[in-house]
């Protein structure tokens, strides 16, 4: 015969579980990232730019020689004057270049539009502008071969980085570990947020509805709020768990295509070992179900216990700032904590539990010694241990009280009772 705490724990469960917004947002959610993803490279590809001519008037006779278009700008000399030019409604881009241009471009050269143009289009202009006199200049020294020397001389500054605290040494990305450590922060406070209010929800209804004081004469009401609370973490859970899987699909089918050791690109070898190391990803995903865990069972027992003492969501929302701005102040810190993953701010941020799960998501992708992360964890579930302790004592008295927003003060009161 199944106890009271797992029945609750099911019925929350499978009545959210078997709801078609469950079953569309965890289908639709991957989709709509991997189109978001898609999306730009996809309208490069398929869009045809539009040949634009762009009338150069010259008086330096120097630099319009030296500017190359490209297939979607033509450069074209005039000599013609500038205010007959820009009478003319076909010319919709105009660069006037005076004769000092060479000595003070940027008050010499002005580019006229008719209308607004393209980012890109803009930035190409201006490029081949800063190269044409660049090259003006250069050769004003009377070297041979001067641009061909700077470019052999340049250093693009692309090394390989290897993380040597790993069993074997792996190329590694700053920039892949950045976007990694954000998208897990975001995720986490996504979920963390989502659900744990979901709890809260969910008792508001069932209080308003007094189906609260039928099912306490059957369960204590401990027992109740925790099995609310592990019955909406399984459903987090379960989402998060195929979500992994379509990813992990995804990675296994696309990313042995590519090879880290033929690609001579030390930043793109370093992006392509990060992302093809299994044994890298699968703890990082460890982790994150741990660190959510811990964070999900630590604030949804703080919005029980909101949720207990209103009767509205108007009141619980206003009372879940409570819950909410630890979360927010946790993520805050997360974007210091990603460009010095390695600071004192960043090491008791991610141990006191208030914001341990969102700022230890920011460092695991850089490593972090793995006491760090035992202790995290530990301090984390140790909290909630108390705090679910503490949250039920406000919860069997918030619960049966009607029509009275309770003070701080009044929460407290009830926390104390024997």
């Amino acid at each position: 015969m199944k106890s009271a705490l797992s029945i609750i724990i099911s019925r929350e469960y499978l009545e959210r579980v078997k709801r078609k917004s469950f079953i569309i947002s965890t289908i639709l959610v991957p989709i709509t990232m991997i189109a978001l993803m898609a999306a730009p490279a996809l309208f490069m590809l398929f869009s045809d730019g539009e040949s634009k001519q762009v009338v150069v008037v010259d008086e330096t006779g120097q630099v319009f020689s030296r500017l190359k278009g490209n297939d979607e700008i033509d450069f074209v000399a005039s000599t013609a004057p500038l205010s007959e030019l820009r009478d003319q409604e076909d010319n919709e881009v105009i660069i006037n270049i005076g004769r000092d241009a060479i000595a003070h471009p940027n008050q010499e050269i002005t580019i006229y539009t008719r209308g607004s143009i393209a980012m890109m289009t803009d930035a190409f202009i201006s490029d081949q502008l800063s190269s044409a006199i660049e090259d003006i200049r250069l050769e004003a020294y009377q070297i041979s071969n001067i641009r061909q020397i700077l470019n052999e001389v340049e250093v693009d500054g692309s090394f390989s980085t290897i993380r040597i605290d790993k069993e074997e040494d792996t190329a590694t990305s700053s920039a892949v570990s950045y976007f990694i450590a954000l998208a897990m922060d975001m995720m986490l406070y996504m979920f963390i947020l989502i659900y744990g209010q979901m709890v809260m929800t969910s008792i508001i209804e069932e209080k308003n509805n007094r189906v609260l004081e039928i099912v306490v004469s059957s369960v204590k009401p401990f027992q109740l709020m925790l099995g609310k609370i592990v019955g909406v973490g399984l459903v987090a859970i379960t989402q998060i768990l195929i979500w992994a899987v379509l990813v992990g699909a995804c990675s296994a089918w696309v990313l042995p295509l590519f090879n880290a050791s033929s690609v001579e690109e030390p930043e793109l070898a370093g992006m392509l070992g990060q992302l093809t190391d299994y044994g890298f990803l699968a703890s990082l995903f460890v982790y994150m179900i741990l660190f959510f865990i811990g964070g999900y069972l630590f604030y949804s027992a703080i919005y029980a216990a909101i949720a207990s003492a209103c009767d509205n969501i108007q009141d619980a929302s206003q009372l879940s700032t409570l819950a909410t701005m630890p979360v927010i102040i946790g993520i805050i810190a997360s974007m210091s904590i990603i460009n010095n993953p390695g600071s004192t701010l960043a090491f008791w941020v991610s141990i006191i539990p208030f914001t341990s799960p969102m700022a230890m998501m920011s460092r695991l992708p850089f490593g972090v010694p793995f006491w760090e992360i035992a202790l995290s964890l530990v301090l984390l579930y140790i909290s909630f241990i108390f705090l679910i302790w503490l949250c039920g004592k406000i919860y069997r008295v918030g619960i049966f009280m009607y029509g009275k927003k309770p003070s701080l003060a009044e929460m407290i009161r009830w926390a104390r009772y024997k």
